[in-house]
């Protein structure tokens, strides 16, 4: 697999991450590195999560609302956009988590993003990987 075919699905804690500081792997990985090197996959309910729990923090985050919807946009613009047809709920520990579960067999992604690593466990059953921000960048070479 050549690195810019690499499938990825961001979970929201990576996200917000991003946000709080410009210097971590969450930043980079979202903000620095050329969307040439990976497919950010999203759907409507991820993105959805995305905008709830970043404007619910946006005090803390130091970010207007408008700032977070030019973010959000950007995102969108930048990411393919995937529909869920079929649920596979309940399969994780946290029903929470399964939609993104689910948007990564819809897309088909190799990994999913995130810090809470044990929360996926038994994803590698559909052939996906779960690795963190700072993991994923050391696989493509960003590190």
């Amino acid at each position: 697999m050549r690195v810019n075919e690499i499938k990825v699905v961001i979970d929201t804690n990576v996200f917000i991450s991003s946000l709080k500081s410009n210097r971590g792997a969450s930043f980079k990985l979202l903000f620095e590195v050329s969307r040439k090197r990976y497919v950010q996959n999203i759907s409507p309910a991820l993105i959805f999560e995305y905008e709830s729990i970043a404007k619910r923090r946006s005090t803390k985050l130091a970010l207007t609302d408008y700032e977070i919807d030019s973010i959000l946009n950007m995102i969108c613009k930048w990411s393919n956009k995937c529909r869920i047809f079929y649920l596979w709920r309940p399969f994780l520990k946290d029903p929470k988590d399964d939609f993104i579960l689910e948007l990564a067999i819809e897309s088909q992604s190799e990994v999913i993003i995130t810090y809470n690593v044990k929360d996926f466990k038994g994803v590698d059953k559909f052939g996906i990987k779960v690795a963190t921000p700072k993991e994923f960048l050391k696989l493509i070479g960003e590190l």
